[in-house]
């Protein structure tokens, strides 16, 4: 959080695909807070549960608000197959709170208080690119370590053609 900057122009050092998740939720009655407030507080539980075990896939996440009623997270994985894995196995909290969503759904429960979203990405390589001017790792870089912007071009359609070793060997 109190990085210090690195000087200069940086970019991501991801390689290959890249899986970005962004999942939030919007207060719809400020006044439910009784219902609102455990929706927000289980993301950082969830956060704090894929720490404590970086081989289920979450690579990096950025907090973020769009609004007084809406949050979010975007997050990066090293795959769709360990993003599923976790949104899917029964001795991880995401599995609790779905479970208890889809319940109170289904006995008419949901009230709307709260509303959910989430969006998954796969971003092939060579359709993404990104630049950062005096900053310390952030977002995609945070995620995949930073790198002098000359080692992926100066310009965006330099970066965006960069190819992985991997990829240019299967390439040819």
């Amino acid at each position: 959080m109190f990085a210090k900057p690195v000087r200069g122009r940086t970019t991501a050092d991801a390689e290959g695909d890249v899986v970005v998740l962004l999942i939030g939720m919007r207060i719809n009655h400020f006044w439910a807070v009784h219902r609102w407030l455990p929706v927000m507080m289980a993301m950082p539980r969830m956060l704090r549960e894929l720490a404590r075990d970086r081989g289920r896939g979450l690579l990096g996440h950025v907090l973020l608000t769009a609004s007084p009623r809406t949050y979010y997270v975007v997050q990066y994985w090293e795959s769709k197959e360990q993003l599923y894995a976790y949104a899917a196995s029964p001795d991880m909290f995401h599995h609790r709170v779905w479970a208890l969503i889809n319940r109170r759904e289904r006995e008419g429960r949901a009230r709307g208080h709260v509303g959910l979203w989430h969006e998954a990405y796969v971003v092939p390589e060579g359709s993404y690119e990104s630049i950062y001017v005096d900053m310390p790792a952030f977002g995609l870089a945070a995620a995949h370590g930073q790198v002098p912007v000359e080692r992926r071009g100066r310009t965006a359609r330099d970066r965006f053609a960069h190819r992985s070793a991997k990829a240019a060997q299967e390439a040819n």
